[in-house]
């Protein structure tokens, strides 16, 4: 174990917050705080201190109050990190768990930390007489090796992009919390790849802010104007209406609803034609056909053939289910 640790008996604000996490899980048997009240300790160390070294027992179990921490193994003279450890996680050796083994890999810390820590030997002790503990921990475990399996297949067949994006989804805030080149080492990319790639992401979130924005706009104003209804509408004059050019509102409509600009002008007319039908008042005095060159359809076949499209049944299918009148 690293020398300097300074291990002090846990508080019982400590206790009463390490067995909040545990009964999360499952409950806890009186017992079992009375064993914490009396096993538990705590400790702080600093920014790149090493918690426990390669090839030492690891002899505690902590868990992070706050702070981060990573693994690291080195091979060729190379240091490879393993894995990342921010709060309420548990950490210990993976190799030589529960003291069982010397360690293959080493513990630093990444910012300063706070941790709990309980003695190997307290808790394999406690294992024989706390049903729930074996519980929690397997639970706590099963949670570490999914990680860890799907950590492990994105850094086999992952390219750096499919790397970069899982890391950023299954751990939030680590990108703007964590040194670049430590999720790099993580990520098994290069810094300068790392890098490239999160100033490339930046951008497309950037962008699809953008589109967003735009996406609503358009949204609104064809919704708010019912510009579907005319028959000559057209892209460059839609552009025109809200503001933005016909290049960008074809980028609009095919990135962000992923739909051609007739598809997207249909989808309003069919949902508008879907309304009416559903309205007995107007079934009574309109046709299908009626409806179809009110909502700005040019022809009965592009109506008949964009409501199939859309709908996935003819609009004579979709009056007799909706028990609107058939004219």
């Amino acid at each position: 174990m690293s020398k300097h640790l300074q291990y002090n008996k846990a508080e019982s604000k400590d206790v009463s917050y390490i067995l909040n996490v545990l009964r999360s899980i499952h409950a806890v048997d009186p017992k079992l705080k009375e064993e914490f009240d009396k096993h538990l300790l705590k400790l702080r160390i600093k920014k790149d201190q090493i918690l426990f070294n390669e090839n030492e027992v690891c002899e505690y179990i902590y868990f992070i109050v706050k702070g981060a921490l990573m693994g690291c193994t080195t091979h060729n003279k190379q240091k490879i990190t393993t894995y990342i450890s921010i709060e309420n996680d548990f950490v210990s050796s993976i190799s030589g768990l529960h003291g069982s083994d010397y360690s293959q890999e080493y513990v630093v810390a990444v910012e300063d930390t706070d941790l709990l820590a309980i003695h190997n030997s307290e808790l394999n002790r406690l294992f024989a007489y706390h049903f729930e503990l074996n519980y929690i921990v397997r639970v706590v475990l099963g949670k570490y090796y999914k990680a860890a399996q799907q950590r492990a297949h994105i850094i086999r067949v992952g390219n750096a992009m499919e790397r970069y994006l899982y890391f950023a989804k299954t751990n939030p805030g680590y990108l703007d919390r964590l040194p670049l080149d430590l999720v790099a080492s993580l990520l098994n990319v290069k810094t300068s790849t790392l890098l490239s790639i999160q100033k490339n992401s930046s951008k497309a979130n950037e962008g699809n802010v953008d589109l967003a924005e735009f996406g609503r706009k358009l949204e609104s104003y064809v919704s708010d104007h019912q510009l579907f209804r005319q028959k000559d509408i057209r892209l460059h004059s839609l552009a025109q209406k809200i503001g933005i050019s016909s290049h960008k509102l074809s980028i609009v409509l095919n990135s962000y609803f992923n739909k051609s600009f007739i598809d997207y002008i249909n989808q309003y007319r069919v949902n508008w034609i879907k309304e009416s039908i559903r309205n007995p008042e107007i079934m009574q005095n309109f046709t299908l056909e009626a409806l179809a060159y009110s909502a700005g359809f040019s022809s009965r076949s592009a109506f008949y053939n964009s409501f199939k499209k859309i709908v996935g049944m003819s609009p004579l299918d979709y009056s007799k289910n909706t028990g609107g009148k058939r004219l």
